[in-house]
This record gives C-alpha cells, sequence and structure tokens, in this order.
C-alpha cells in the first residue's frame, strides 16, 4: 500500500472506482481505493442494473443521457463485456395523481430530447402482450433505457483504473484520520479483521484530499471528520427467477407499489419492489416478508409469472436522503472532502457520468453548479429538492 497519494478514495464500489479512473485519465495517478470488504459487496454488486433516462428533474435526464451513453460504450472502451440490453423502461401508473407525475415528468423529458411517450394502456399491452393492462391508466416509455449485468460492470472500472496506476485495495477499514485545523493530512487503515488476517497493524496514508463514496457507510466515514451526513441506509431485497426463453424488452417499473422487474440476458426474471418497514440501519439478509409482498404484485402485473420458480434472493443498501437527491461535492469546515453519496437505489447508473463530473470538479477546483445545489449545506438552508421519478 502506498504510503502516500494525491486522493484517497474511501469505496471501493461503482462510484469510487468511476472517479478513481476519470482522475487517472486526467493525470492523477496517485490515488488509492480503499474497500472494506470484496469489490461489489455493497449496493454496486446488489442491485438490479437498470439504467434510465426517465426522471422528473432536468438535471438529473440530462446527466443520465451523457451516461447511458457512456454505457453504451463501456464494453468497447473497457474491453470487457457488461450485457448492456437497451430495451427501455416501461412505468406504470395506477392512479390519477401518479399519472399526473408521468405527464410532468415526461413533459421534462421531452424538452430534454428524449423520445420518451405517453401510452395508453393498450398500448403499453402491445410493448409487454402479457401485461394485464385492465388496472393501469397510463405508462411511459423511453427505448434508450436499458439494463446492465452489475458485476463487470464494476470490474472493468477497476481493471481500467489500476491499468493507468491506480491503486485499489480491498478488505481495508478506513478507521480514522488525521488533521490540521481544517485539512486533512492521512488517511489511517487497517486490515479488516473480518477476513481472519492475522495482519492488525494500522498504516497510514498520507493525503490531503479525500473522497467519501461509501455508499449507505457514507455516514460513519463523514463522522470520523466531524461531518454529520443526512443518510440513512435502506435495506433493498431483489429476487431472481428461474430462465425463460426471451420475452419481456423493457424493465416494467410501477411507480404506485415500486415494483420493478426485467429479464436478463441469460432469461431469469430479475425485480423487486420498495418496503417502508425493514430493519434499521445496515442488513443485507433476506427476509420472506419481501418474497410475499413481490410474488403479489409481479402475478397482479403479469399474470404469467405466477408459475415461476424463485432460484435466489437477496439484500442490498438503498443510502437514503431526506430528500431523494445524492451529497455531491465539498463540505464547509473540512478542506478538500469531497462526497459522493445519497443516491437512493440509483447511484450505480450515475455513476459514470458523476464520476466524470467529479474527477473535473477535483482536478480543476472549479464550481460546477450541480455540485452547488447537491451540497451538503441544503439540508441546513432548508432548501431541498424534489424527484418523483423513484422506484424501488
Amino acid at each position: 500500500m502506498r504510503a502516500d497519494a494525491d486522493v484517497v478514495i474511501v469505496g471501493g464500489g461503482i462510484m469510487g472506482l468511476a472517479i478513481a479512473y476519470h482522475l487517472a485519465t486526467r493525470g492523477v495517478t496517485k490515488v488509492t481505493v480503499v474497500e472494506k470488504s470484496y469489490l461489489c459487496s455493497g449496493a454496486s454488486g446488489r442491485n438490479g442494473g437498470g439504467v434510465r433516462a426517465q426522471w422528473s428533474s432536468e438535471a438529473n435526464v440530462r446527466l443520465m443521457q451523457e451516461s447511458i451513453e457512456m454505457c453504451r460504450d463501456f464494453a468497447q472502451k473497457m474491453k470487457i463485456n457488461v450485457w448492456f440490453r437497451q430495451g427501455g423502461y416501461l412505468f406504470l401508473a395506477r392512479s390519477a395523481q401518479k399519472v399526473q407525475a408521468l405527464e410532468q415528468s415526461v413533459k421534462v423529458q421531452n424538452e430534454c430530447g428524449l423520445g420518451t411517450s405517453m401510452l395508453t394502456p393498450s398500448e403499453a399491452k402491445k410493448i409487454v402482450p402479457e401485461l394485464d393492462a385492465t388496472p393501469i391508466l397510463a405508462a411511459s416509455y423511453n427505448p434508450d433505457d436499458g439494463v446492465v449485468f452489475p458485476w463487470p460492470f464494476v470490474w472493468g472500472y477497476a481493471q481500467a483504473a489500476q491499468r493507468l496506476g491506480v491503486e485499489v485495495i480491498p478488505f481495508c477499514d478506513v478507521i480514522g484520520f488525521e488533521t490540521s485545523g481544517s485539512r486533512i493530512d492521512a488517511v489511517t487503515v487497517r486490515p479488516n479483521p473480518e477476513i481472519g488476517s492475522s495482519e492488525k497493524r494500522e498504516q497510514k496514508i498520507a493525503t490531503h484530499k479525500v473522497v467519501n463514496a461509501a455508499g449507505a457507510w457514507s455516514p460513519e466515514v463523514a463522522k470520523m471528520l466531524g461531518i454529520d451526513l443526512p443518510n440513512r441506509p435502506h435495506r433493498h431485497e431483489i429476487c431472481s427467477s428461474e430462465p425463460f426463453k426471451p420475452w419481456l424488452r423493457p424493465l416494467v417499473a410501477d411507480l404506485t407499489d415500486g415494483l420493478y422487474f426485467s429479464q436478463s440476458t441469460r432469461g431469469e426474471i430479475v425485480g423487486g419492489i420498495s418496503q417502508r418497514h425493514v430493519p434499521p440501519g445496515i442488513n443485507q439478509e433476506s427476509s420472506h416478508t419481501f418474497l410475499g409482498r413481490y410474488a403479489q404484485a409481479i402475478t397482479r402485473t403479469c399474470p404469467i409469472l405466477g408459475a415461476a420458480k424463485v432460484l435466489r434472493q437477496w439484500a442490498g443498501c438503498y443510502d437514503i436522503t431526506p430528500d431523494a437527491n445524492p451529497i455531491v461535492g465539498e463540505v464547509d469546515g473540512i478542506d478538500h472532502f469531497y462526497q459522493a453519496s445519497g443516491f437512493m437505489g440509483h447511484g450505480f447508473m450515475m455513476a459514470p457520468i458523476i464520476g466524470k463530473l467529479l474527477a473535473q470538479y477535483i482536478v480543476d477546483e472549479a464550481p460546477l453548479p450541480l455540485f452547488d445545489r447537491w451540497n451538503l449545506r441544503r439540508f441546513d438552508r432548508g432548501e431541498l429538492l424534489s424527484e418523483a421519478m423513484i422506484i424501488g
């Protein structure tokens, strides 16, 4: 492990690795990424792989337009197959309130040049013939949205960053920081005891710049520097069925109950559903409650799936902020302590473009209006944002 680094990134998920890669492409190669477990152990390896530009805010739409382009070029550029498939997202609305929210979102998307269309129930059924459109009032569809296989996407960033000189250290805990006033001087790390390592020695990495990209663990990292983040972890579960012949092209999402599901390139139906009442804190265990709720919702939407067999289910943690928008950029009180967290369940799809922009922000030290909008201080000021297109 390096004794010093130009930048230390806490968190080896897709967000931290994307930032590291883009820093290296800008010439900052003396970067160390510290991950407390294995790569893909957190939300980056436990999500459904959805990538969409259907959002209600202009900022998110424009960001995801570029991120989708980056996803499209990823396999060729990084020399790794991520099975990116653009089958679109089909959003369903079952109430007048949700229809109105969908219409407003589609208007924003169209103004940004996105080819999203509002659909009648019969038009939605033409895209997914197996859909029970009887209780559906309206739908929206953007054919450019898609799905990737999460694991190789993470590996692709890790390998590309390492080829450029970035150091990626898995199974290593950040346990503290050394500071001089508002300046960070070093990050203190040690081997994660969970892996059974006999090595207990702490080590310091001298640096003045730290990126907090630890997802649901980000508040714990920030607290070591006296910074209180309002993020909270929320367990989110996913289920995978036995494989079927290809029949479902888009990812289907229901705004009413947070259900979503798609078909993988191997044929499995992969999906999840929102759950309000889950144990607090970091929790990545599966439950029977989820399976029952998910089964009821998905069979109501596509009755043909009532006979599907479940292969496995798993869980990860959403990283939730009070206004469903992320916390990105520097914080007041600590110099060069950059945040990249609070992305709900959508950090994976935003990581390519956020990694590029945050690297630019760190290197150029020039303000970006987007990051000022997403700054931590908005919570103290009461300047909360909004986003209607949250699922899962």
